[in-house]
């Protein structure tokens, strides 16, 4: 029979016992979601079979809904995902965790106290006529293509290579152009700034901003400003505030407890 674990979620700035109501946790178990405190710092948790959880969607988006419920609260510091506490005492490996690394957590609470985390998301909303423009901008690459219509299929494989390779490397160096006039004025407004990887071709940022909470409402007018000036082209995906996944990871690696 398995022992009982404990399903780690977040770091948080809390004495005492409470449980977190209105959400289910991991593995949709008619479970509470609760805190384990030790000192002045407590973890966030939920009780679990000892097992590794899969990162299925339902897993994930149950993870991330307990994070974002804790945020109404607390300032807090993302668990990786599918971390267990398996031993046989696993409250006390828990205080024991919160104990040795107090003063590293303290220190991110800090750093994360006050500030949020904003997403930024753009794409090219008509590839074509992002197409089109690369021609406009480039004679050579459009005296290439105009070399190529009306030849056989066979011919244009053969001889359209060049063609490829350039208008590719164009449009990484549109992309790279595009994506700085959307990050820059928003970067100037965020205390850390993290770009993860574009998604698809015609994704130009994928950027994630922690913002102080007293400046989210010049980071919103600064989105909508950028909706209105590119709007017509770029299509414009904005998520927040969230827990600051992109600028803490906690990692608990148990042997080291």
């Amino acid at each position: 029979m398995t022992q009982p674990g404990r399903y780690l979620y977040c770091i948080i700035r809390c004495s005492e016992e409470r449980a977190f109501e209105g959400v289910a946790p991991i593995g949709g178990a008619d479970a509470a979601v609760y805190t384990v405190p030790h000192g002045a710092l407590a973890m966030v948790v939920s009780d679990s079979a000892t097992r590794e959880y899969e990162a299925t969607r339902a897993n994930m988006l149950a993870h991330e809904r307990v994070q974002e419920r804790v945020l109404r609260e607390f300032t807090l510091l993302p668990v990786r995902f599918g971390t267990v506490a398996n031993s046989t005492a696993p409250v006390h490996e828990i205080q024991r965790l919160l104990e040795k690394r107090s003063p590293e957590f303290d220190r991110l609470l800090l750093e994360m106290e006050g500030k949020v985390e904003l997403g930024i998301k753009a794409l090219w909303r008509n590839e074509k006529v992002i197409f089109e423009e690369v021609l406009a901008e480039n004679p050579r690459l459009r005296r290439l293509r105009n070399s190529l219509m009306g030849k056989p299929p066979e011919v244009v494989r053969r001889e359209g290579v060049p063609l490829g390779e350039g208008v590719k490397a164009a449009l990484e160096q549109k992309k790279s152009a595009e994506a700085a006039t959307i990050v820059a004025p928003l970067g100037r407004i965020a205390r850390r700034v993290q770009a993860d990887q574009t998604t698809v071709d015609r994704m130009i940022v994928n950027t994630a901003f922690l913002v102080d909470q007293e400046r989210q409402e010049e980071f919103d007018r600064q989105v909508a400003l950028l909706d209105t000036e590119l709007g017509p082209r770029v299509l414009f995906k904005y998520v927040g505030p969230v827990p600051p996944y992109n600028f803490v990871n906690i990692v608990v690696n148990w042997d080291e407890v």
